[in-house]
């Protein structure tokens, strides 16, 4: 089935050294018209878990959420995506040591003019303090992770670190978590709760 996933592989196989066609056919089948430049998969997935609850179904509205593997990225996916490619708009969300990347990246004079969406430290960071260290520490124990985040919390490593500190760190210690708790955690948003970087990216979607 083609879909959006289609378009990020094909997207991600031409950022590699591949060709381009496929790419470009598959934005005019699906009238991509927007592509949101993130990180990794863990910022891909709660974006389209936020899609998700606020009932928008980003593929129908021809929006792309494209994971670059990274922020040293920016540029390349740019040059395909951007003007000079396939003259879609863009937009960046990015965390606040790797907003430099996209400034280099993204021409401001471009039109319309890329505007990135900049999270504190990260995503994760955000996603943490909006809900709350009590309420992220219930979302681990429904995940089944209780045992695993009591042991990581004894570490030498963490003692005396802020309790949202520690939640961060635990996301980036297993392969797939960051992943994983990127939805969790979007999804147990509260509509007033959702953290600026990503109530204003969606709000200029």
């Amino acid at each position: 089935m083609v879909d959006m996933r289609t378009f990020r592989d094909e997207v991600a196989g031409w950022a590699a050294g591949g060709p381009g066609g496929p790419a470009g056919e598959l934005a005019a089948l699906l009238r991509v018209r927007t592509a949101v430049l993130v990180e990794g998969l863990s910022d891909l997935a709660a974006v389209e878990a936020l899609a998700a609850g606020r009932g928008r179904d980003l593929a129908a509205e021809g929006v792309c959420v494209m994971p670059m593997g990274g922020a040293m990225s920016v540029g390349r996916y740019a040059g395909l995506l951007g003007p000079a490619g396939l003259g879609l708009r863009l937009i960046g969300l990015c965390d606040a040591r790797e907003k430099p990347f996209f400034d280099r990246g993204l021409d401001p004079s471009w039109t319309p003019r890329p505007h990135v969406h900049v999270c504190t430290a990260d995503l994760e960071d955000e996603l943490i303090r909006a809900l709350g260290a009590a309420r992220v520490e219930q979302l681990v124990e429904a995940e089944d992770e209780l045992r695993a985040w009591r042991t990581f919390v004894r570490q030498p490593a963490q003692h005396g670190r802020p309790r949202e500190q520690q939640l961060r760190r635990f996301m980036s210690t297993k392969k797939g978590r960051k992943i994983r708790y990127g939805r969790v955690l979007a999804e147990a948003l509260a509509p007033g709760r959702v953290p600026a970087p990503l109530d204003d990216l969606f709000a200029g979607l």
